[in-house]
């Protein structure tokens, strides 16, 4: 008798009602692969929304944390542990920023940039008391907290959770012009996702970034790049922002950070701007635990390496070309850089769920959005046979 029904009912059951999941039920893993409690095999098209970059169980990062697991898990941060210094001063030299700031989620990143932002503008940049505001861009996926949310143009992520937020302008995305003319002597900060993940793989015009950086260091306004799914490799380099050669002020990272093992984020900036942060003001009693920088360490160290970077680019490039095949053949459209890709169906044919769906019945997951959207973001440890195989399952799938 097969167990994956009965799971999914309990799970249903059991479970407030926030994720809408494939009806699959994993129960192991590795490298790019994924088997269900029936013992059926998947290809893994999503990982973990770029947390699973370096694929499942990567054998480095798996040694790392049995390592720490066995030594030490958690000091909180009222005391030093001896994985922290390694981690803080890895991760600046990856970004080339002089301070980090360790936290748990990408969420809380965000909000941390964000506090980080205000009390600059009011300490360095000296923008009246309560009067900062933030620029961002319309389709933005930064996460889910009641701040978060408030400048999110997404109704689900959005609605009913009011009263919002105040101190942000949101603009259009890709829309230099208008992010420009946003911009007033209280602004302390553009916050932007080089490339939007949520709203499908949206890559913005070739100047937009370069731009965003020029205006940003004219006007006295921190650029704050949220590479939290873009960043860590997905795109092809180490940072979204190294393909147009912008470095913001401050780079909010999670996700990858991990390894797929543990939460991680961390906010990077050099001194003038986290430097503003004080003992007391901020602070999380996880972030930067010893097991979390045992691994990100070891994840930085990858990165370090190049390959990553390299099999993102080649591979890439084999996913895309596979990818605008099928142009005319049921996709409309193809967006992405890197392993990272959004595909827009023929909303005749049929909505990015029930894509999903089928890929899942032929052994391949991935993730729907917006509609008849479908992300793909596999892992960076994928092969050129497994590409194809995904091109090949998605081909069938739009032909019916």
């Amino acid at each position: 008798m097969l167990r994956t029904p009965s799971a999914v009912r309990d799970a249903e059951r059991h479970t407030a009602h926030n994720y809408h999941p494939l009806p699959v039920v994993i129960s192991s893993a590795e490298g790019a692969w994924l088997t269900d409690v029936d013992g059926r095999r998947y290809l893994d098209c999503l990982a973990g929304y770029s947390a699973l970059n370096f694929g499942h169980r990567h054998p480095k990062l798996i040694e790392a944390a049995h390592a720490q697991l066995d030594r030490l898990t958690l000091t909180s941060r009222a005391f030093i542990h001896d994985q922290f210094a390694d981690f803080c001063r890895e991760l600046g030299a990856l970004c080339g920023k002089d301070l980090v700031l360790p936290m748990n989620t990408g969420a809380e990143a965000v909000e941390t940039g964000i506090k980080v932002a205000r009390k600059w503008g009011y300490q360095v940049k000296g923008v009246a008391p309560g009067q900062a505001n933030i620029v961002v861009a319309e389709g933005n996926f930064h996460g889910r907290t009641t701040t978060i949310v408030s400048f999110s143009t997404d109704e689900d992520a959005r609605a009913d959770f009011g009263p919002y937020t105040p101190g942000f302008t949101v603009v259009p995305y890709g829309d230099l012009d208008a992010l420009t003319a946003a911009i007033d002597e209280n602004t302390v900060a553009v916050l932007l996702e080089p490339i939007q993940g949520e709203q499908g793989v949206v890559v913005p015009p070739e100047d937009y970034l370069p731009g965003v950086r020029r205006v940003c260091t004219e006007r006295n306004v921190l650029f704050i790049a949220d590479e939290i799914q873009s960043g860590l490799g997905r795109t092809g380099a180490t940072f979204a922002c190294d393909h147009e050669g912008v470095v913001p002020d401050m780079y909010l990272l999670g996700k990858a950070l991990g390894g797929g093992i543990v939460p991680v984020s961390a906010v990077a900036a050099n001194a003038d701007v986290l430097g503003v942060l004080k003992p007391g003001q901020h602070g999380s009693t996880f972030g930067g635990n010893p097991l979390a920088c045992a691994v990100a360490t070891e994840v930085v160290r990858l990165l370090a390496t190049g390959e990553f970077q390299r099999r993102s680019v080649e591979l890439g490039e084999r996913l895309h070309a596979g990818l605008r095949g099928l142009i005319g053949k049921g996709l409309v459209a193809v967006r992405g850089r890197g392993l990272w890709a959004g595909l827009d169906i023929d909303p005749a044919l049929m909505t990015g769920r029930e894509a999903c769906e089928r890929l899942m019945e032929r052994g391949v997951l991935a993730k729907d959005t917006h509609g008849s959207t479908i992300r793909l973001a596999p892992p960076l440890v994928i092969t050129e046979e497994e590409i194809d195989h995904a091109v090949a399952q998605l081909a069938a799938v739009l032909e019916g």
